[in-house]
């Protein structure tokens, strides 16, 4: 039975389909918000997914370029591997979703998002995520929801409900926002400097107005009511509980005063190999079940250890943050480049300068745009002391780049002061817990060694929250046990003076707006703390480029000139290139960029072009070039592409009989302009010009004398 129902969401129809399309499906709806629509189904398959310890579950998003009305590039002229935006809409339709089904499922379950139609005014990964909650909440997949999304703005003070692409040009804040009826669960985005307090009003506003998206998903699954399948989650059995509390949590408790990761984890491996033997379980799933027993006993004896002693794993205080130690160029051939260490994470950050021609191209369904900034974020398997494959980037690597990326932009320079492609590699060497903030971290340290003007350093730092009853704690620069064992993982990221970026998740049904108001707070000292510890290496970029960066000189020059520039066939263009060597990049608004690491080149280009480039005046002086010999004169080059005539009258004081008597073909001669007609033909005068360059001359002696 086809459904539909429709609401008015920020000024714009919202409408959510069921019962036409993608039957064969557990769950599928058609999400329409003005002419923008995506389809989102939902499947669990039949059978479980033996020996695994999470959830299986997968979202994929994908954006059909049709949807646009646009014919895919390249040779095979079809969509192929997802895009770095599709992975990370993935990621943040996944987020919310995955706390949200039964802890234990082993049947796989995927979500497909697939965009069919972008008006390019309204932004179709909102859909997914309402989509995703839709189609979960109509199948007979168990999931504890529904759930929405929606996009916050601020524009001239005003926050702004799911802001246009226009409207978000003008936005100092965009932030995504997920959650329940009563929770926010999930929030990412980026702002320029904008204080917590600000950060945290868009938060509760955009989890408002997601509001009646939920009560539409509701109404609608009381028009198509499924019962939920029965799954056999797989838990342990109280008894199993008691049994592997007796064997280990004496033993666990001993781990708490071993500070060292490695050395930690390898106790605790240690443990449960004994306690698995000694618990009698011998088939792979029995195993299984006494790994979930022993975890979720470790993680509670870790968050009683936080609640009731204050003390962390690693010994630390609740907002203590671990060592901090900062080097900058510490590889001489690069632009630029840092490592950030901070307790047992490790970062490496690169810089390297380009040209625009570097400049990456993303042909998306709102059209082609260039980023001049890049930063990629690499985490190799030996960073945590593993063995695995190396593959192109994944979910994670591209994820956290994108986060550490958002976090950096805001205080870049822009292009016309700054005209160089950057990109910036984040290699992690050490990772336990927070490496993403750690990149914020060395990529601002890398650009000011790098000599990059941007307006302030930027750090990060990642926050966690033990809450049970009416106790709670917030942990300032977590690790990595107590990221998978709290409550919420919060990262923020921003300077002195505001937040430029945030990523938050939480894990359980909600939190209050003072337990919020407090997270921010202490992860504002933390970041304080943080940029104070980096500044003690760097504290301000430096004054110049490092010596194997390419130089960037800009030059304007009028729009009808860039043809003189590049000449017939691009024989200017390639003559100024071969003889010096210089990059030369034209753009149409005649912004000329010239790059070169030799300085010298650059400013034997920039006179080959203003040479090009020149307009005559009426009593300019210029040294011109004799081209043609005429009965009554002389045609002169006074630069490329330039001629004007020197009537036979004007060649000197005196009577001239014969031009050639004066000038031959190929002479140099100064003249000067005399007279330009209505029609651009150019009057010269060696005449004049000798006589202003005697009387200059004559000026100049004079006040040798006087002197």
């Amino acid at each position: 039975m086809i459904q539909k129902l429709q609401i008015d969401l920020g000024g714009r129809p919202l409408s959510i389909e069921t019962g036409k399309v993608a039957k064969q499906a557990n769950g599928s709806v058609l999400v329409q918000y003005g002419e923008t629509v995506v389809l989102v189904t939902a499947v669990m398959s039949e059978k479980r997914r033996e020996g695994i310890d999470f959830i299986p579950l997968t979202v994929n998003y994908l954006e059909m370029t049709y949807a646009a009305g646009k014919i895919p590039g390249g040779f095979f002229k079809r969509e192929g591997r997802p895009s770095d935006r599709e992975t990370l809409i993935s990621r943040f339709i996944d987020r919310p979703l995955r706390p949200l089904l039964p802890k234990g499922i082993q049947n796989e379950v995927q979500i497909i998002a697939t965009v069919l139609s972008a008006d390019q005014e309204n932004d179709p990964s909102i859909l997914g995520m309402i989509g995703a909650s839709s189609a979960l909440s109509l199948s007979d997949i168990p999931f504890n929801g529904p759930i929405a999304g929606a996009k916050v703005g601020r524009i001239d003070g005003e926050y702004v409900l799911n802001p246009t692409l226009e409207e978000l040009d003008l936005s100092d804040i965009d932030l995504v926002v997920a959650g329940s009826e009563d929770a926010i669960i999930m929030v990412e985005g980026s702002a320029r400097e904008v204080k917590e307090e600000e950060i945290l009003e868009a938060i509760l506003f955009g989890h408002q107005s997601l509001k009646p998206v939920i009560e539409l998903q509701k109404r609608l699954m009381s028009m198509v009511p499924v019962g939920k399948r029965e799954v056999d989650l797989q838990r342990p059995e109280e008894s199993l509980y008691e049994k592997v509390r007796a064997l280990a949590e004496e033993r666990l408790r001993e781990t708490f005063y071993i500070a060292e990761k490695t050395e930690r984890r390898e106790r605790l491996d240690q443990i449960l190999q004994e306690t698995i033997q000694a618990s009698g379980a011998e088939d792979e799933n029995s195993q299984r079940l006494v790994k979930v027993a022993f975890e979720e006993i470790y993680r509670k004896l870790v968050r009683q250890l936080i609640l009731k002693e204050k003390r962390r794993i690693d010994g630390r205080g609740l907002s203590e943050i671990r060592p901090i130690t900062c080097e900058v160029g510490i590889l001489p051939r690069t632009h630029g480049s840092a490592l950030f260490t901070r307790g047992e994470t490790q970062v490496l950050a690169v810089v390297t300068f380009g040209t625009s021609e570097d400049e990456q191209k993303i042909d998306s369904l709102t059209g082609e745009t260039y980023k001049s900034f890049m930063l990629h974020y690499n985490f190799p398997p030996f960073c945590v002391g593993e063995v695995s494959p190396l593959r192109a980037p994944g979910r994670r690597e591209i994820g956290h780049g994108a986060l550490a990326e958002r976090a950096i932009l805001p205080v870049l320079p822009s292009s016309d002061k700054f005209p160089y492609t950057i990109r910036v590699v984040s290699e992690v060497l050490e990772s336990n817990g927070s490496s993403s903030m750690a990149t914020v971290c060395g990529a601002s340290l890398s650009l000011m060694d790098a000599g990059v003007p941007i307006k302030a350093p930027v750090a990060g730092i990642a926050m966690g929250l033990i809450l049970e009853d009416s106790e709670s704690a917030v942990l300032s620069d977590i690790l990595g046990d107590e990221d998978h064992f709290g409550d919420m993982d919060f990262k923020v990221a921003g300077t002195a003076e505001g937040v430029t970026a945030i990523q938050m998740d939480i894990k359980i049904g909600g939190v209050s707006r003072e337990v919020m108001e407090r997270v921010l707070a202490q992860a504002r000292e933390g970041r304080r703390y943080i940029l104070e510890k980096m500044k003690e290496t760097i504290s301000e970029p430096r004054k110049d480029l490092p010596r194997h960066a390419p130089r960037i000189v800009t030059l304007q020059v009028k729009q009808e000139k860039i043809r003189d520039i590049i000449g017939p066939g691009g024989k200017n263009i390639r003559s100024i290139i071969d003889q010096t060597g210089v990059k030369v990049d034209v753009e149409d608004s005649g912004l000329v960029k010239l790059a070169s690491p030799n300085y010298d080149a650059i400013e034997k280009a920039i006179y080959m072009i203003k040479r090009l480039t020149q307009e005559v005046e009426v009593g300019g002086l210029y040294m011109g070039k004799v081209r043609r010999i005429l009965g009554f004169g002389a045609i002169v080059e006074i630069f490329p592409g330039t001629d004007g005539l020197i009537h036979i009258s004007q060649l000197a004081e005196t009577r001239v009989k014969e031009v050639s008597d004066v000038l031959k073909e190929g002479d140099e001669v100064m003249v000067k302009v005399i007279d330009i007609d209505p029609q651009g033909r150019i009057r010269l005068s060696r005449k004049a010009a000798l006589r202003e360059m005697k009387e200059a001359g004559e000026g100049r002696a004079k006040r040798h004398l006087e002197s």
